[in-house]
Formats: C-alpha cells, sequence, structure tokens
C-alpha cells in the first residue's frame, strides 16, 4: 500500500471510462422511473376496476425500474465486427439497438432521453453471443470484456477476450480469472442472480422456446434453480404478451427455499411472479399433523385418484320417482326409465361432476319441451329457461344428481371405512386402506386433523367437480420430491400452458420421491417431455462431490456421478471426536469456518440441533434458526439449518454435525445426507463421534 504522502497510483483511463458509462447507465434508469412514476393514469369512467388495474401496471412498472445500488447494472461488454448494424428487437419492443460496434450488456434495458440504449438486456437476441460466442464461432464478436466489482457496486477491473485471433501469452495466463472470481465469491444472505456467468449449456435451457416443456435433471452445484429463474425472467421478456394472459408461478419445497431465491427476479427487473410452495398453492386447509410415511406415500399414489373418481360418481343415482310438470291445465311426465337414460348419457360423456346438474336439467327441460310441442304447444327459450327452473325439475335433479363438496367428501372417504371399501376394492389392499384413514371422530372439515398428504387428495375431488384454471407457465423446483398426486394438481394448473421441471433423482427424500422422470411427468401429464442433464458442477469443489458421490451407487444406481470444474485446497475435512467432545468440536468448527469469509451453516438431524445450537449461543457464538424467522439467512452469518430445510440452499462453509444420526431419521436418510453434504461451495467440515455411514467410512 502506498504510503500517505507517496502518489496514489493512475487508475486506467479504461476504468475511468467504463465507470463514467456505468454512471450515465444509473442516472438514465433514475429517469425512466421517474418518467414511469410522473405517468397520470387515467380514471376510466364508470370503471373503478379498470382504472386500479392500470395504477397496478404503472407501479408495477416502476417497481421494476428501481436501481438496487449493490447489483451493477452491466457486467460485459461485446465489440462487434466494425459497421455491424443491428436491428431492433421486435418482441422486446424496447427501442433501437444502437447501430455501431459496442454494446453493453446487463440485467435489464437502459437508455438515455434520446432513446439510444445505454445497456441492453442479457436476455435480448443480440446478448447471446456473450454466453455462445467462441474463437471457432465467434458469432462477429471481435472481444468481450467481463468486468469485476467490489462490495457496493463499484467497478474495479476488467478482463477482455480476444476473438478474432489467437491470445497473448499475458492474456492466456489471465483468462477467466473475472468469471472464475465470480462463480467463486463468498456470499451471505439470500440467493443472487448468476446472469454474469451463465455457462453455454445453462443458457440453451434457460432459453429454450415457451412451447415445450423442459424437465432438468441436476446434480448439486449445476445451477438448475438458477436456470429456472433465470428462465421465468427470459419467458417474461420473449413472450410476455403470451404469459399476461395466464401468468406465472415459481413453485419450491418450503418456505425458507422461497426467502432463499426471493431477490433473484426483482435484480433482474422481474417483480409480478407468484412464488409460493405446493402446500400454499393447495392448503384449502391448516395443516395439523405428520403423516406416517407408509400412509403418505399410499395417499400420494396415483391410484388415489381412481379411488377419489368412483367415490364421486357413486353419488348420480337413477330415481325411481316419476316426474310430474303441471301447467296450466295439463300435466307432463317423465318416467324412471326415461330419466336413467338421460342421467347415463351425461355420465358417459365425463363432464365435470359440478357441470353434470346444470346439463342435467337442460337434458331434462329438453325432454319435456319435446313432449309440449310434439302436442302441439308452441315452446320457445323462455319456455326452456322457465321449466328448467321449476320445483318438480329441480327435485329430480338433486335426486338423481346430488350436490358434492370436496371437502366433506375427502372427509367422508377418510373416515367411514366401509365407504373407502367400496372405491378402493381391487385398488389398495386392506392394511393400505386401514393406514389412510383419518384419526379421531372429527364432526366437519374443519375439526379434522389434516395432513399435508390430504391436500392433494381434496384438490383432486375439487378438480373432479370443476377444473381449475391454467397458468401460462410453472417452474417446479425440487420435482423429484413430488408424489403422484402432488404432480397431478400441478399438472392441472398447468394444463393449457407448460413447466420447467428441476430436480436430482438422487435428492428425493420424500416417501413418494420419483425413481425416474418420465414416469414424474406422466402424472404432470407431459408426457415424453425432452429431458435436459446439467452434471457440471460449478461453484462446490471436486473433493466435496466426490465425497458426497460415494453414496449414489446406493441411492441412485443409475445415474453418474456430477463432475466438478474446480478443485480448492483444504474443501473437505472429515474429524471423528469423542462423544463427550462432541458439541464443542462442533462448536470450534462453526467458529473457524466464521473466520473466513462468506454464509456459514450448521445443518444437522432435525431433533438434533435445538442442542447445539444451545451450546453455541452458550459460547457467545451468534447463530440463527432456519425457519424461526423469514429473514434468518440475513442477519446473521451462521445459521443453524435442520437437515429436512437444507434442499436447495447454497453457504459457502457448512459444518454438518453426526451424519449417522441424519441417516437413522427418515426411511431416505441417505438421500438426505447427500443433499446436506452437497450445500457447501467452498469448505465442508463433518463432525461425528457415531460411526459413519458405510459408503463414507
Amino acid at each position: 500500500m502506498p504510503s500517505p504522502s507517496s502518489p496514489m497510483p493512475a487508475v486506467d483511463p479504461e476504468i475511468l471510462a467504463e465507470r463514467s458509462h456505468l454512471e450515465a447507465a444509473r442516472a438514465a434508469l433514475r429517469r425512466m422511473r421517474q418518467d414511469v412514476l410522473d405517468t397520470e393514469t387515467p380514471e376510466v369512467y364508470g370503471d373503478w376496476v379498470s382504472t386500479q388495474i392500470l395504477r397496478q401496471a404503472r407501479d408495477l412498472r416502476a417497481e421494476a425500474l428501481v436501481d438496487l445500488p449493490d447489483v451493477p447494472l452491466f457486467f460485459g461488454r461485446l465489440d462487434f465486427d466494425p459497421g455491424t448494424v443491428f436491428d431492433p428487437d421486435p418482441a422486446a419492443a424496447r427501442g433501437a439497438v444502437p447501430k455501431g460496434d459496442r454494446v453493453h450488456i446487463g440485467r435489464r434495458h437502459v437508455h438515455d432521453e434520446r432513446g439510444v440504449p445505454l445497456v441492453l438486456d442479457w436476455r435480448a437476441p443480440i446478448s447471446v453471443a456473450f454466453y455462445r460466442a467462441t474463437r471457432e464461432s465467434r458469432m462477429r464478436v471481435r472481444l468481450r470484456r467481463r468486468y469485476g466489482f467490489a462490495a457496493g457496486g463499484e467497478l474495479t477491473a476488467y478482463e477482455d477476450e480476444a476473438l478474432l485471433e489467437g491470445p497473448s501469452a499475458e492474456e492466456e495466463a489471465r483468462a477467466g480469472a473475472l468469471l472464475a472470481a465470480e462463480i467463486e465469491r463468498p456470499r451471505s444472505g439470500p440467493m443472487r442472480d448468476i446472469v454474469a456467468t451463465i455457462q453455454p449449456e445453462q443458457d440453451d435451457l434457460v432459453r429454450a422456446p415457451l412451447d415445450q416443456t423442459l424437465c432438468v435433471q441436476g446434480a448439486p452445484g449445476t445451477g438448475k434453480t438458477a436456470v429456472g429463474l433465470h428462465r421465468i425472467a427470459y419467458l417474461l421478456y420473449a413472450e410476455r404478451k403470451r404469459l399476461a394472459r395466464g401468468g406465472v408461478a415459481i413453485i419450491g419445497p418450503n418456505r425458507s427455499f422461497l426467502s432463499y431465491i426471493r431477490n433473484v427476479l426483482p435484480a433482474l427487473g422481474e417483480v409480478d411472479v407468484t412464488q409460493t410452495t405446493v402446500e400454499d398453492l393447495l392448503g384449502v386447509v391448516p395443516v395439523r399433523r405428520e403423516e406416517e410415511p407408509f400412509a403418505a406415500r399410499v395417499k400420494g399414489d396415483a391410484r388415489m385418484a381412481e379411488v377419489l373418481r368412483r367415490d364421486l360418481w357413486s353419488l348420480p343415482r337413477p330415481t325411481t320417482e316419476t316426474l310430474v310438470l303441471r301447467r296450466g291445465a295439463r300435466r307432463w311426465r317423465l318416467y324412471p326409465d326415461e330419466l336413467a337414460a338421460i342421467l347415463d348419457e351425461l355420465v358417459e360423456r365425463g363432464v365435470p361432476y359440478g357441470a353434470g346438474r346444470d346439463l342435467l336439467a337442460h337434458r331434462i327441460a329438453h325432454a319435456l319441451l319435446t313432449r309440449m310441442e310434439a302436442e302441439g304447444e308452441a315452446c320457445d327459450d323462455r319456455t326452456h329457461d322457465q321449466v328448467r327452473r321449476t320445483r318438480e325439475v329441480k327435485a329430480a335433479v338433486t335426486a338423481m344428481w346430488p350436490k358434492a363438496d370436496p371437502l366433506k367428501q375427502v372427509l367422508g372417504l377418510l373416515t367411514d371405512p366401509e365407504r373407502l371399501a367400496r372405491a378402493a376394492d381391487g385398488l389398495l389392499e386392506p392394511e393400505e386402506q386401514a393406514a389412510i384413514l383419518l384419526p379421531g371422530r372429527p364432526r366437519g372439515p374443519k375439526s379434522a386433523r389434516w395432513s399435508a398428504a390430504d391436500l392433494p387428495l381434496i384438490d383432486e375431488a375439487t378438480a373432479l367437480i370443476e377444473r381449475p384454471a391454467s397458468l401460462g407457465h410453472i417452474v417446479l423446483d425440487e420435482a423429484q420430491d413430488l408424489s403422484p398426486m402432488q404432480c397431478r394438481a400441478i399438472g392441472r394448473r398447468a394444463a393449457t400452458g407448460t413447466l420447467t421441471v428441476l430436480g436430482d433423482i438422487a435428492q428425493g427424500t420424500a416417501p413418494s420421491a420419483a425413481d425416474d422422470w418420465a414416469t414424474l411427468l406422466g402424472h404432470l401429464g407431459k408426457p415424453g417431455s425432452p429431458v435436459a442433464v446439467l452434471d457440471r458442477g460449478y461453484r462446490v469443489p471436486a473433493q466435496i462431490i466426490d465425497y458426497a458421490a460415494r453414496l449414489l451407487p446406493a441411492i441412485a444406481p443409475g445415474l453418474g456421478a456430477p463432475v466438478a470444474v474446480r478443485r480448492s485446497p483444504g474443501a473437505l475435512r472429515v474429524r471423528a471426536v469423542a462423544a463427550a467432545e462432541f458439541a464443542g468440536s462442533v462448536a470450534a468448527a462453526c467458529q473457524e469456518a466464521l473466520s473466513g469469509e462468506g454464509s456459514v451453516a450448521l445443518i444437522a438431524a432435525d431433533a438434533d440441533l435445538e442442542g447445539l445450537r444451545s451450546h453455541l449461543l452458550a459460547e457467545g457464538v451468534a447463530a440463527a434458526l432456519l425457519g424461526e424467522t423469514e429473514d434468518a439467512l440475513e442477519t446473521s452469518r451462521l445459521v443453524c439449518v435442520p437437515a429436512t430445510l437444507a434442499k436447495g440452499l447454497e453457504f459457502d462453509s457448512v459444518v454438518v454435525a453426526e451424519p449417522a444420526r441424519i441417516v437413522a431419521a427418515e426411511p431416505r436418510g441417505l438421500n438426505r445426507l447427500y443433499v446436506v453434504l452437497t450445500r457447501a461451495v467452498s469448505s465442508l467440515h463433518v463432525v461425528h463421534a457415531e460411526p459413519l455411514p458405510d459408503a463414507l467410512a
């Protein structure tokens, strides 16, 4: 470091010029946002709803243009062949792309007062070259530049890659340094975007067309979650009008995971995306108990759909009464066999149960009007409506096609052994039927002790009565843990849309976890959808990946081991300690991890975590508990993570306490341990007093 009296080193003129461009872009973004805020939304006379929609659209646009000071507006630059002219992107309608040979690539589009772009959106077609251009196929790119930023967003470095000719010795020596530094940069708090480091195989998936469902089998550290989030951002850019009609959603495994990813899309300028869990999506009743694994597996089985269908469609029954309609001095009759024929025709058509009542009323009215017209009575649409609404027709419809309530139907089915036996005959074994009955004697849906495994059953019953609306696109993360019944519920919400399905068969920990993607895609209603494989880990060091991969032959025999692209000295430590020293050794490992940079997690079996955390606090080590508060990932560098909530999260350093206890806690404990061991992106410290599982010993 120079002394205060010595002259400061000169700043590279290129860096000064780039800083000036960055400041101009920030000023332009502030002006763009202010222009939106200054826009007066007209009041639609007599239509309060339309006025509110216009104002909401304005507010969302302004929110999307908020400048995040710690997030650089651009991360790269492309210099093209001289004289190259780029056409505007018609899909984006963001104004003209500059004519010339140089463009800055960033997280969002920014233009000056004349409409000239200062930063081009990473999703624009022209930006594809930043991720895919090579010396063999340079896509008219002469030079690709990446930038380095200090904490707070100050531009401090750049790295050029010449594609027109071979690199110099100096360029070759430092090639990829900024990219590697960005990938390996320590993190704290929630997940950040990877838009500056997207790799070509990831970019292919991000930009895949909307019209096709895509499944991504991704090993730990391969960026499958980031691919899904960036794919949402890309599709909203390229297909915004189409998606505006149906909407988009991200479905994650739990609320802690959603808290972890919540900042990614806003950083990319997308603020109007629903983020939810399966339980919240289907949660029409409160969940009050944990289901036993065997019962959860049965309730999640696709056979339950047929059980529910049989039970519901046992309700429509022919009547033994003749329908007699009095109109004036005349009486018109429909006899039981005629009514039965009408009923059978509707049942065979497979109409939604809820629509069947109305259709039955129309069919009965039509049969009566046909008889009236044959006797010379003049009938029209008003006559048909009058007949359909008569007390006699309504009574016949109620007798033949009773109203159905999904909550009451599922409650009745799961509390009446005889009724369940009739509906499940030939489908479920007696022990399976006994396992899924609800505990106690609930008097109604509100008093029943529902479990999360019951929610898809209620949703299935609801869909049999009335089909739900479909979304335009759904990103489904950690999909390998979904039961067939959960898949059916989500598939109904993408019936006319598409899905991006993300997961890892090796990380399946739920009782009904999938063994293969083809079966799961079939349950989602998207059979035959392509499955892409991401097996190159960019963040997790090889030592950690290789150690965790020892479990793969036992938990996913047909799955290849992931490949790590980097090694990090000292990334893995496995320490055996005496039982009396265990808690102290765990605390020491956490303190050692805190002496470095980035986020730290202590992961242990759920039942053991509170005791370990209490020991940490007694030692004066501050530690938040994941799930206790929504901001646990932001308020403390050290977070105590229950093993069951670790999926999908990443931390710079991870201390894993007692792997054997994690394995013993649940039927798919080895899969859970695989998840836990692959959460670290810099260092993993395993502390154990009990013997390690055989594969790791």
